[in-house]
């Protein structure tokens, strides 16, 4: 078959689709044109399609594969490692089943995709097995494949088993190391790690930052700073991991400071640097270091989104600008529960009850389900505000529509909210009816 001037080979065509909305353009052009009945230019499809989906993409991706008639293995490769890399990686298995079933013979890259698969789902029988099977067919010594086992065991935690497949490799790499590094790291077994980086004869950054955030994950701060000081080459992750440490820790100030260092270092912060510096600066009331990063954000054309837009919202209301905490928050370009339960929050400080009831509801109305921290927020708005009635109806509303069982924090917020209105019988008769023991905030 032949292609006009105007329609480019398909792997070139294949090759510029990138969102959704151009994968199914290619998709119909292949329709059209009789290229999909070639498995090469649907593999290519298939592929670039999966190269970094989202959920939408993937589905639509997934249905595209199930009307290849003879996929291949490179075809069922693609689709089985986006699914493994994806937030529901358990929808690679019917695939590998489908192969097996279908007489398409996997290969050591099929494996490898399963086993990490496996591996971000917790299914640790079902890896087991991928291993034995792979072990039948040859190619359980090969070194990509063992080294995502050491992954999958380390993983789902069965740290022996990682480390017997480490000792008894045939050949070892770098990769293999930083797998068994990561399991011990992951376990916060830091001892085990310690010592398997003193044995370790190369080592590369991420050898390095494996142990930055060993230490830091069980709050040895001060000997991840002292590993971080050792790092020969540091990069963005290792000054994340250090930062992230003294934020865990609450030595906010720290914190700060150590951003003024990673500036002087000429590293370029991520959105992991920046929410911790954000979350710093609301938590010490440090705003001009907050309205920094703000202006960094815009500046270098980062999107104010999620957990940026959170840590925003969340910063200029704890530094007493709560008009600039909404500024944000309506400019987000993405919001997410975490953002909204933020501005509810914030409002609720400043003693906007009635606005924090308003926003409330329109965070319903956009189809987002209140959570136990949205309810905090809201019913701390109540109480501050004297809006009792309404209070009461949150209350109602988060148990008998949202299912939510009150905490005792949950408890102490309507407990106050009563109390407030001189209801201190009622206040009481709660109090006794918890299924939780009160702490002394509650019975204050």
């Amino acid at each position: 078959m032949t292609t006009s001037l105007s329609q480019p080979p398909i792997p070139s065509f294949t090759e510029m689709a990138t969102s959704l909305n151009e994968i199914q353009q290619a998709h119909a052009h292949m329709l059209k044109t009789g290229y999909f009945h070639d498995i090469f230019a649907a593999s290519k499809l298939i592929s670039f399609a999966t190269t970094n989906p989202d959920r939408q993409t993937l589905s639509y991706t997934h249905s595209v594969f199930n009307r290849i008639e003879n996929p291949n293995p490179y075809t069922c490769n693609a689709i089985i490692r986006a699914y493994a890399n994806s937030l529901s990686p358990e929808n690679a298995l019917p695939i590998f089943l489908q192969m097996l079933n279908g007489h398409v013979f996997p290969d050591k890259y099929t494996f490898t995709f399963m086993l990490k698969a496996c591996a971000n789902f917790g299914g640790l029988k079902e890896g087991m097995q991928i291993h034995g099977h792979a072990l039948k067919i040859g190619i359980g010594c090969d070194l990509f494949f063992q080294n995502t086992l050491i992954h999958l065991y380390g993983r789902t935690g069965c740290i022996e088993t990682a480390r017997y497949v480490l000792d008894n490799m045939p050949k070892r790499d770098l990769v293999s190391w930083n797998a068994m590094l990561s399991a011990y790291v992951e376990m916060g077994m830091v001892d085990f790690a310690r010592d398997l980086f003193n044995e370790m004869e190369e080592k590369n950054v991420e050898s390095w930052n494996f142990m930055i955030s060993g230490y830091a994950n069980v709050g040895l701060v001060e000997e991840a700073r002292k590993v971080f000081a050792m790092t020969p080459m540091k990069n963005v992750v290792s000054w994340n991991a250090l930062i992230t440490a003294y934020a865990h820790a609450s030595h906010f100030k720290e914190v700060l400071e150590l951003f003024e260092d990673m500036q002087s270092a000429q590293v370029k912060p991520d959105n992991c640097t920046l929410v911790n510096v954000l979350s710093a600066s609301a938590r010490i009331g440090a705003l001009t270091q907050g309205e920094w990063v703000h202006a960094y954000v815009e500046k270098n054309g980062i999107g104010i989104s999620g957990f940026i837009a959170t840590a925003l919202v969340d910063m200029y209301s704890k530094c007493g600008n709560i008009e600039k905490a909404m500024r944000v928050f309506r400019s987000a370009s993405k919001k997410d529960i975490s953002t909204w339960n933020s501005i509810i929050s914030g409002l609720s400080t400043h003693g906007f009850g009635e606005h924090a009831l308003k926003m409330f509801f329109e965070m319903l109305g956009q189809g987002f389900e209140p959570n136990e921290v949205t309810f905090i927020g809201i019913l701390s708005a109540c109480s501050r505000a004297g809006l009792l009635n309404e209070g009461r109806r949150m209350f109602d509303l988060m148990v008998c529509l949202y299912g939510i069982q009150p905490s005792v924090e949950l408890y102490g917020c309507m407990v106050d909210l009563l109390g407030r209105q001189g209801l201190l019988d009622e206040a009481e008769e709660l109090v006794r009816m918890m299924p939780l023991k009160a702490g002394p905030l509650v019975l204050e």
